[in-house]
């Protein structure tokens, strides 16, 4: 009688199926990429002849009919494959979702808009081969790469200040930890998966901070080429997403990225408030009392617009949500101020030291309407 056990049936499919899957998959993140996905898809089918590839494109529900596009290409061709997100949002998150979904020992990631030149993968999927690096990972800036024509003169002065910061602060030793573009073992992904964070941009980065020094890695030069449809996904605000990780990263992961993301809206929130309160008084448009209830909605309403976009841009409000979405949220931070103020008094009844007990009111704020507006403003659907 044969043995019908998970772990047989496992090791049977090990014996019989390993010459026929595959031994790379390439990840592809896309969101509103309908026009790219053919001619990446076509030209991963000639620079890697002989090679059995797979293509996985995980798409955030673009509405430009992605998914869709990519599905009829795998109508035709098995070798591509499709993630429809539905109600999640974010480069690592999807680039974590597709890794997981491969059962190749090779995984690579690049993005879907062409800026990344295909032609490396045959080179990186040799050394990984060689058994002698976990890691390859394109770089503009070692000898022979260069950023090119894909990056504007701000974004460009934008990346080298982030590889800067990687390097001093998380010891990473990458001459481009912003690179996007990379392949891996899988199974060193599969060990380091359970640590990475699903929010954010730079998994690359987030992969060997939390790997610590113990993946052996290869950077092989590259010319970052300009995107030929569509626009970049990027924006300002991809920066403090950046700032939040390298905190992360830091605080050695006990502090979550959207913490710290909304941490950081709320310190520019403090601002705006002195701003509008100290211009309403200096103009003589109201009265202390009136101009601090005044600053105080601006400023809510500052935050809330700005962790819609950030902190919470995977969960991003719109339309009468949107509407309902920011009610709520002044109703948590006006609970907020209340926790704020009673903790403050409470520690300083105990202890008169001022700023101890500011601080301690503040983080107590801070705390509360993190998680009251994630449970009620921004709720998982």
């Amino acid at each position: 009688m044969s043995d019908t056990s998970p772990d047989a049936l496992c090791e049977n499919a090990d014996a019989t199926d390993a010459k026929s899957g595959p031994e790379l998959s390439i990840v592809l993140p896309t969101f509103n990429e309908r026009e790219n996905v053919p001619l990446v898809v076509e030209a991963l089918r000639k620079c890697l002849e002989g090679v059995n590839w797979e293509v996985i494109v995980v798409d955030d529900n673009s509405p430009d009919g992605t998914a869709e596009c990519a599905k009829t290409i795998g109508q035709v061709d098995p070798r591509v494959r499709v993630i429809r997100r539905i109600g999640r949002r974010g480069l690592s998150g999807a680039c974590i979702e597709g890794m997981l979904a491969s059962s190749a020992k090779y995984v690579a990631v690049m993005d879907a808009d062409l800026q990344h030149d295909e032609n490396l993968l045959p080179r990186m999927l040799q050394d990984l081969r060689s058994q002698d690096y976990d890691i390859v990972i394109a770089s503009r800036h070692v000898e022979g790469g260069e950023v090119g024509n894909g990056l504007s003169a701000v974004r460009e002065w934008g990346s080298n200040l982030a590889n800067s910061l990687a390097r001093r602060f998380l010891q990473v030793d990458l001459s481009d930890p912003m690179s996007g573009f990379f392949m891996l073992r899988r199974d060193a992904f599969e060990d380091l998966a359970p640590s990475l964070s699903a929010q954010g941009f730079k998994i690359m980065l987030d992969i060997v901070a939390t790997a610590k020094g113990s993946l052996r890695i290869k950077e092989l030069p590259f010319v970052f080429r300009e995107r030929l449809h569509g626009e970049s996904k990027l924006d300002t605000l991809v920066t403090m997403d950046y700032l939040g990780l390298l905190l992360a990263k830091l605080f050695h992961d006990r502090l979550s990225i959207r913490f710290l993301m909304f941490s950081f809206v709320g310190a520019t929130g403090v601002i705006v408030h002195l701003a509008v309160l100290k211009t309403l008084l200096a103009t003589g448009l109201a009265q202390f009392s009136a101009a601090q209830l005044v600053a105080t909605f601006v400023a809510m309403t500052s935050n809330f617009f700005l962790n819609n976009r950030l902190t919470y841009r995977d969960r991003r409000l719109k339309g009468s949500a949107w509407v309902r979405g920011l009610f709520t949220f002044y109703l948590v931070c006006s609970f907020g101020v209340l926790a704020n103020v009673g903790v403050a008094e409470l520690i300083y009844a105990q202890q008169p030291l001022w700023w101890l007990a500011g601080a301690a009111g503040a983080l107590m704020g801070a705390v509360w309407n993190y998680v009251a507006s994630k449970t009620l403003t921004w709720r998982q659907s």
